[in-house]
């Protein structure tokens, strides 16, 4: 049977005993926080389990996409090595939600194994959880297995829990023995490849809370999971996944691309590894989540990082992973139709993350390949944590990655001191935010503000309904020029999710005091008052506070904005884009996001027109406030991995547009945001993009800077133009008389190793074009020799050698072993052909050490 058949009568069989055949959730589970990526089949029907959701239908079977990386069901170490464990995985499932349970689940499981697949009984094994005497009872009843093969295990084998906290309950799992002792019940939840698990069913009747305690859940249903791969193996009788119809589409792909057999041990963990990382990464890209360096983020950037170190072992290092997305996409979208409709983004994405990686992976195992040097001379086998540390910290290592290759080389890793460096980094960084936030502040709030929280009651925010409170005083701290006012009541927002903090006026009276900065500790807000006349302050004193409403409501206008851009690039870029930062304040507003390249000039366009299309149609506001944060899932909010939220959250909603979890103030309808206006789109880090933009007043300042230099240059554009293009082409023959007189001057300057001529030296070049042609000139000049030429280029390394014909020919030296040593010391790599090639480094200050090293290199 192929893998198509076998998965379709799996679902077909449960339709025969009325189950509703329903499709795979998301593999990303944007709707639950608690979870990196679905795990588990159930995971969909959680609401169920917990009783705060119901479905149409009692009974349903599915093929759910899951990944496990991380966490308690963390199988990374094995993948690839063994024969069945995997990052990615269909599981089989069939569930009953308050129906049947586990009489009918026990019945049917050994049914389809054993009367429809015909799989020996003789090699069945069952296992139960200790106490659950009723499972045990039914296997006698329901089945004809040998009961000896029924077997009894604690809670790590036979209690299955989801998470730390949430629906969970004893468990039965179904073994098959693969070897040739057929009564050896030892093998069973031995981590045997000879006997394997192939089927749960999981009896859910416990909710477990966040103290650990169970509770007794509404009602007792089933929860089953297989492992397909699993069964695919068995029923086509293969000893490993990896070797069924699943896998070998991959595996014949990258036995293509490398031009090396599945064959050799070391050969076939690496394809192994490949295949299964770019199932993974594929199906997750095509869910939404992106390569990054948080949360799920990067699961899936170690995992491709780990594959391309795996590729270096088959000789793959050109970017490679992206050309096998086609034959996931050939061999599972008839099932998963989603990633072929998303295969351009995950081709792309996978691309982008390849050529970053790949910049820095070769340098890397250099130092890594270095350091088993020099630990071996010490007669040492434990990589030091530091190390470990600096491949992390440096060139992006995981931990994970190193401490592969240290087991290749029979080495171990100190992953404590590991650890340890990691966490005095997180030091550093809490502690460099607080210096930030004190000095934007410029307060010195060590008095005892940090038990103010607890005798003060928390100051109640009106901002979102009105710029201006009548609040009462209840705590006053003096600092130099300014008094630090805590108010039973206030208007002022507190920076917060990239919105900054406002600014405004506090009234006593009279008097009236400027309130410069506010901040939040514990409960209450403080504000920042500028008291140069020096008036006497006081609890409970009554205070009239009011926010500059101008300033407000630019923020609010560029806010509501971000809104807009979110939704307008996740409908013209992908759904894959994912909001990773912001700044909002009222001159601008900011926009970080996940994106794999460049947004082009037509992009932006659609952006900017789509934005403003819907600020037009006057949108009204819908603003939720202290939304339960379940009702707010079920709205649809869109939210994402790693961002905090309590019981009770607020919305934001623009019409049918745009709806996300935000604790910002808002206008009240698009309409008042005015005009939306792109400034800039750049680069910030690997898949990391930002957009800079204007709205409604900061538009005005935009067409009134545009004018003015309009009005100062329109009288002469022409001449101007005409000039520019004078100057440009004098400038242009200046630079390269410049540039051929330094090549006259390296060929004037030869110095002789080995009885040859070694010409060198730094140049001036705009790019690694020009340098090229500047090599051809060099080597028309020289002769007969060697040349290297350094320049520094945009702030990065170019090399170009050079060989004479005479000495390709007759001392087989060639350009490209030359400069890929010089590269080494500036942190890069190249190649080329024998008689040019070229090379890029990022360390620009070390571009006269190379220079100095080419005497050497030679004379190796």
């Amino acid at each position: 049977m192929t893998s198509n058949e076998i998965r379709q009568q799996f679902l077909d069989f449960f339709k025969s005993k009325g189950h509703r055949i329903v499709p795979s959730a998301p593999v990303v589970p944007h709707g639950d926080p608690t979870l990196l990526f679905a795990n588990a089949g159930m995971n969909q029907f959680k609401d169920v389990f917990l009783g705060t959701g119901s479905r149409e239908y009692k009974r349903a079977t599915d093929t759910q996409k899951c990944i496990r990386v991380s966490g308690k069901h963390n199988d990374l170490e094995e993948v690839g090595h063994d024969t069945y464990h995997h990052t990615f995985f269909e599981m089989l499932g069939n569930w009953s939600f308050g129906d049947y349970y586990k009489k009918e689940a026990i019945k049917w499981a050994w049914e389809l194994l054993t009367e429809v697949w015909k799989l020996p009984k003789e090699r069945l094994w069952a296992t139960v959880y200790r106490t659950d005497d009723e499972a045990l009872k039914f296997w006698s009843s329901e089945t004809d297995i040998n009961p000896k093969h029924i077997l009894k295990f604690d809670e790590k084998d036979n209690f299955w829990e989801m998470g730390e906290t949430g629906p969970c309950g004893p468990c039965s799992e179904i073994h098959i023995n693969l070897s040739d002792d057929l009564e050896n019940g030892s093998l069973v939840n031995a981590g045997s490849p000879l006997c394997i698990e192939i089927w749960n069913l999981v009896f859910i009747q416990y909710n477990r809370d966040s103290e650990g305690k169970l509770h007794d859940l509404p009602s007792k249903h089933v929860d089953t999971g297989m492992g397909f791969e699993r069964v695919c193996a068995v029923l086509q009788k293969k000893k490993s996944n990896y070797d069924t119809d699943v896998f070998m589409p991959l595996i014949n792909a990258v036995e293509k691309l490398s031009g090396i057999s599945y064959q050799n041990e070391d050969d076939m963990i690496s394809m192994r590894v490949i295949a299964d990382h770019i199932r993974t990464l594929t199906f997750a890209i095509a869910d939404g989540a992106t390569p990054g360096n948080e949360g799920r983020g990067y699961v899936l950037r170690r995992l491709l990082r780990r594959a391309a170190r795996y590729g270096r072992k088959i000789n793959l290092k050109e970017p490679f992973l992206n050309k096998l997305v086609h034959v996931v996409v050939e061999n599972f979208s008839h099932v998963f139709p989603e990633i072929k409709s998303n295969q351009s983004n995950i081709e792309k994405i996978i691309k982008a993350e390849e050529e970053s990686f790949n910049a820095t992976l070769d340098r890397g195992i250099e130092l890594f390949d270095a350091l088993i040097k020099k630990l071996n001379v010490k007669n040492e086998k434990v990589i030091p944590g530091d190390d470990v540390f600096k491949l992390y910290d440096t060139f992006g290592f995981p931990v994970d990655l190193t401490a592969v290759m240290a087991r290749e080389q029979e080495f171990s890793i100190d992953e404590k001191r590991f650890n340890e460096l990691m966490n005095e980094q997180k030091e550093r960084a809490r502690k460099s935010t607080a210096t930030k936030i004190s000095k934007t502040f410029n307060l010195n709030l060590s008095y005892s503000i940090t038990t103010v929280d607890q005798i003060i009651k928390p100051t109640i925010f009106t901002g979102y309904d009105e710029l201006r409170s009548d609040a009462t005083i209840i705590d006053v701290r003096n600092d130099n020029n300014k008094v630090l006012v805590i108010l039973d009541r206030t208007p002022f927002y507190v920076e917060s999710g990239g919105q900054v903090g406002d600014k405004g006026n506090l009234f006593l009276d009279d008097t009236h005091l400027r309130v410069v900065e506010v901040a939040k500790v514990g409960a209450q807000i403080i504000h920042v008052v500028e008291n140069e006349s020096g008036i006497e302050l006081i609890a409970g004193m009554k205070v009239l506070v009011e926010v500059d409403s101008a300033r407000r409501w630019n923020i609010m206008r560029n806010h509501s904005a971000t809104h807009f851009l979110h939704k307008a690039m996740r409908q013209i870029l992908g759904q894959h884009v994912q909001q990773s930062g912001s700044y909002v304040g009222p001159d601008y507003l900011r926009f970080d996001f996940t994106h794999f390249q460049k947004v082009s000039e037509t992009e932006l366009e659609a952006i900017e027109f789509l934005v403003n299309e819907k600020i037009r149609e006057n949108l009204p506001l819908n603003h939720h406030k202290d939304t339960p944060f379940d009702e707010a899932k079920k709205m649809g909010a869109l939210m994402f991995f790693g961002d905090k939220y309590g019981d009770k959250v607020n919305v934001v909603q623009f019409g049918d547009f745009t709806m996300e979890f935000c604790g910002g103030t808002h206008v009240k309808n698009s309409s008042q945001i005015g005009l939306f206006k792109i400034l800039s789109e750049s680069s910030v880090a690997s898949g990391i993009r930002r957009i800079e933009a204007v709205t409604g007043a900061g538009v005005e300042k935009y067409i009134k800077e545009i004018q003015l230099r309009i009005e100062n240059g329109e009288l002469r554009i022409g001449e101007l133009n005409d000039e520019k293009r004078k100057l440009e082409k004098e400038l242009a023959e200046l630079k390269l008389k410049e540039k051929l007189g330094g090549i006259d001057a390296i060929v004037s300057s030869w110095v002789e190793v080995k009885g040859i001529k070694v010409f060198k030296g730094r140049v001036s070049a705009s790019n690694m074009d020009e340098l090229k042609s500047m090599g051809d000139e060099l080597r028309e000049k020289m002769k007969s020799g060697i040349g290297v030429m350094i320049s520094e280029i945009d702030g990065k390394v170019g090399i170009v050698s050079v060989v004479s014909d005479d000495l390709i020919k007759e001392k087989k030296i060639l350009a490209g072993n030359i400069v890929k040593e010089v590269a080494k010391i500036v942190g890069g790599s190249g190649g080329g052909r024998p008689h040019l090639a070229t090379a890029g480094g990022k360390d620009v200050s070390k571009i006269d050490e190379a220079l100095a090293s080419v005497e050497n290199i030679i004379n190796a």
